[in-house]
Parts: C-alpha cells; sequence; structure tokens
C-alpha cells in the first residue's frame, strides 16, 4: 500500500521513478476510472448484484480497481500522471494496459498539453566537417526544479536538418529544410509529413481553427502569371482536407515573409522593424488587422512574446547596445507600458564570449512568470537578468536560436496521415 498526498505529487517531476515499485500483473487488474465499477452479471431474465461477502472483501476489491492503490484515480491521472513530461508519460504507459488506457484519451492529452511549459526553441546542427549530418531540436528548460544536464536536452533528432523553424503552434513546428521544401513535424510523437502547396507560395504561420477545431496554414503566393489561377496574395489551407487553398485576398501579407510570428488571443502578431504597427490575423474570422506599438522602432531588432496573458514586445538598439521591454497593459485599448530598459555589457561580454550575434537574441516568458532573456555570443548562449548581469552560459557548437516556443504535445492529430510522404518514429526522425 502506497500513500501519496496531492502536494507531494505535485512537487516531485519525475514521478516515474516511483512508479516502478508497481509491477505489470498488480497493475494489470487495475482499470481507468471511467472502468472503476465492472458490470453486473445477468442471469436468466432477472439481474443480481455479486456482493462481497465481507467489508474485507470489498475493501480488496476496490483497491484493485485502483490505478495507484490506496490512491483515488482522480488524484493518481488528473493529477500525477498529467503533469509528467511526455517522454516520462510514454514510459508509464508501458507499466500496463490500464494506465496505457487511462493516459490515452483525448481528454488526458488535451489536459495533459495544457500542463506543459511553453519553452524557448532552441537547435544543435551536429557537423562532420562542414557537413550539417543531423539536427537536435531543443526545448531551452531554465526551471528551477530541471537539472543542469536536462536543460538543453534534446526532445528529437532529425537526419534532414531543416534551415529554420517557419511557425510553431500546440507542440506542432513547421519548418524549410534543406532540400527547399516545407514540412511539419511533432517532436513528442515523432510524426513528419511534406506540405504541399501552390507554386510560388510561403507560408506565414500554422493555427487552429477554433469554429472547427481545424488546424490551418496561413500562405501568402506570389503572383505567377496574369490569368485569375496565377494571381498573387494571401491563402488559407486546412491541413489534410485534400482541397486547394482558399484565397482571402490581402497583397500586403508579403511584408510578414520572413518574420516570426506570435500567437496570442486567438490572433497571429507580426511586427516588422520600423514599422508603427503590429498586424493581427485574426485566426477565427480569418481577418486582418492593425494595432500600434508603444513606440516606432528605428534601426533596432525587435520581437513579440507573451507574459502572464499580456502581449510584450522587446527592441535591441545596436548602438547604445540597450533592450528595452514593453507590455500591453490593456490590450484592447493598445495600452502600452515600459517594464525594463537593460543596458547590457556588450563589450565585456564579447571579450569574454566571443562576437555578439545582434539577430541571436530574444526575451521569452518561463513558466514560472519570470522573463528569460538570452542572447547568442559565438558559440555560446547567455541568460541576463533584467539587470543586465550574466545569469548563465552555455557553450555548445552548432547552437542556433529561434524566437518560438515550443510546447509539446502528444494528442494524435487526423491531419498528419493525409499529408504527403507521412512517416512515424522513421526517418528523418533518428
Amino acid at each position: 500500500m502506497l500513500s501519496i498526498s496531492t502536494r507531494w505529487a505535485k512537487r516531485t517531476p519525475n514521478l516515474q521513478m516511483h512508479f516502478c515499485c508497481f509491477s505489470t500483473r498488480e497493475g494489470g487488474r487495475s482499470s481507468s476510472s471511467s472502468l472503476r465499477r465492472r458490470h453486473p452479471p445477468h442471469c436468466s431474465g432477472e439481474e443480481s448484484l455479486a456482493q462481497p461477502a465481507t467489508m474485507a472483501e470489498a475493501a480488496s476489491a476496490e483497491r484493485a480497481a485502483l490505478l495507484l492503490p490506496g490512491l483515488p484515480d482522480e488524484i493518481s491521472i488528473w493529477e500525477i500522471l498529467v503533469g509528467l513530461p511526455p517522454k516520462a508519460l510514454l514510459r508509464c504507459r508501458a507499466v500496463c494496459r490500464a494506465w496505457r488506457r487511462a493516459t490515452s484519451t483525448r481528454d488526458f492529452l488535451l489536459a495533459h498539453h495544457a500542463r506543459q511549459p511553453a519553452l524557448p526553441l532552441l537547435y544543435i546542427y551536429n557537423c562532420v566537417g562542414n557537413n550539417i549530418r543531423s539536427l537536435d531540436i531543443i526545448p531551452f528548460d531554465r526551471r528551477a526544479r530541471v537539472a543542469a544536464d536536462d536543460q538543453l536536452r534534446p526532445v528529437a533528432r532529425l537526419c534532414q536538418a531543416p534551415f529554420c523553424a517557419m511557425a510553431s503552434c500546440d507542440g506542432l513546428l513547421l519548418c524549410f529544410t534543406n532540400d527547399c521544401c516545407y514540412a511539419l513535424c511533432n517532436p513528442a510523437t515523432r510524426q513528419y509529413a511534406r506540405l504541399r502547396f501552390l507554386p510560388g507560395s510561403v507560408p506565414l504561420g500554422v493555427y487552429s481553427h477554433s469554429p472547427t477545431g481545424k488546424y490551418r496554414l496561413l500562405l501568402y503566393r506570389f503572383a505567377t502569371g496574369p490569368g485569375p489561377d496565377a494571381q498573387g496574395g494571401t491563402f488559407v489551407l486546412v491541413l489534410g482536407s485534400g482541397q486547394p487553398p482558399r484565397s482571402i485576398g490581402c497583397p500586403d501579407a508579403r511584408e510578414l515573409l520572413s518574420i516570426p510570428s506570435v500567437l496570442f488571443r486567438g490572433g497571429l502578431h507580426w511586427h516588422k522593424e520600423q514599422n508603427e504597427r503590429i498586424v493581427v490575423f485574426d485566426t477565427t474570422t480569418e481577418l486582418f488587422r492593425h494595432m500600434r506599438v508603444p513606440v516606432v522602432f528605428f534601426s533596432r531588432c525587435t520581437n513579440l512574446f507573451e507574459m502572464d496573458g499580456m502581449l510584450g514586445v522587446s527592441s535591441f538598439n545596436y548602438a547604445a547596445a540597450t533592450i528595452d521591454i514593453w507590455m500591453a497593459q490593456d490590450y484592447k485599448s493598445e495600452v502600452w507600458s515600459n517594464k525594463y530598459h537593460v543596458e547590457l555589457p556588450v563589450a565585456e561580454l564579447t571579450a569574454r564570449f566571443g562576437r555578439f550575434n545582434t539577430r541571436g537574441f530574444g526575451v521569452v516568458a518561463s513558466s514560472d512568470g519570470h522573463l528569460l532573456m538570452l542572447l547568442k555570443f559565438s558559440d555560446w548562449l547567455l541568460q541576463v537578468d533584467m539587470d543586465g548581469k550574466l545569469v548563465a552560459s552555455f557553450h555548445c557548437k552548432g547552437l542556433a536560436y529561434t524566437r518560438f516556443c515550443l510546447k509539446q504535445t502528444l494528442v494524435s492529430h487526423t491531419f498528419f496521415p493525409a499529408l504527403q510522404r507521412y512517416v512515424v518514429n522513421a526517418k528523418p526522425f533518428i
């Protein structure tokens, strides 16, 4: 008999280690909470319930129906298992069929995805000589309870390295591959497929369309001729539908190419340098609009992020080596406030870590509600606090920083098998 409190369950990150004390034979008698009560037997026209002869037998039967003896399934499933990292949860599924059933329902997987942190997405290019042989997908995890060796631990490795990530949404990564094609992958489930567009099309983002529950791609298409079928503009493609992309107009969306987007409050947001407006695409109505930025950033590199339910924008001033961070205090009224002004010791850090990559900076929110400011110096990734002081440094050759976050998911999407060259747990995954 094992007694586990809810408070202990929430504070223990590696629970799969504790689950090993239960044998597969014992777990084989258990079932999920939805199957806890067994159906009564039926006898020739009248129902009879098999009652335990004693209270001891009743208690024994109840224990046999639990995933973890002595602990209600509501706690073991919805407080413990739902909070495990994806890889740990997959290992727990091997304990017994009951654990696998309980952790494979769509409701559970959606709740599990909601518990996962959105972590900064990094790459590590593994090279032999000057040739890239593989690429590691890494969610940078700087939470306090995470061991140092796990902070840059890859969640997947690809033998066909993408040049860059184009978008990230609900654990899905949209990538531009080394053979000039586009692909969609889920690192947690190891699903991968190619994407086929109209000629001259470039993806701007991927999103979930809430009225239909379908995942869609937002595309920009260059004009390829004078005919109506060859005109440029913005298109929407429903993943896995087999239908051609649908035109929604907006030829000005060309300016959004190669700009990272942030999904916030049901809208894709982009900000182009030296632009007075943030472009917003409402993923429900599928219409574009604009919102103003706090100031006009000239000669600065900017990026958008989300923290504590607020939209943020950070800007790096090349000449002054400073970073300003603004938060939308009132999103609907477009009211911004300046939260931080950070002076970076660029000269000191350059002397210690090598050349500063002015495009390799980003401000992202951690799962504990704090801002992480990341800088790229040669083969080093540096974390700097809001006072400009160095917090941590990570040396890794071939490390690349993106401005996207990865929130892992084990949810199965029906559109994947309908895509081109679909594979699961196979090449290009290693």
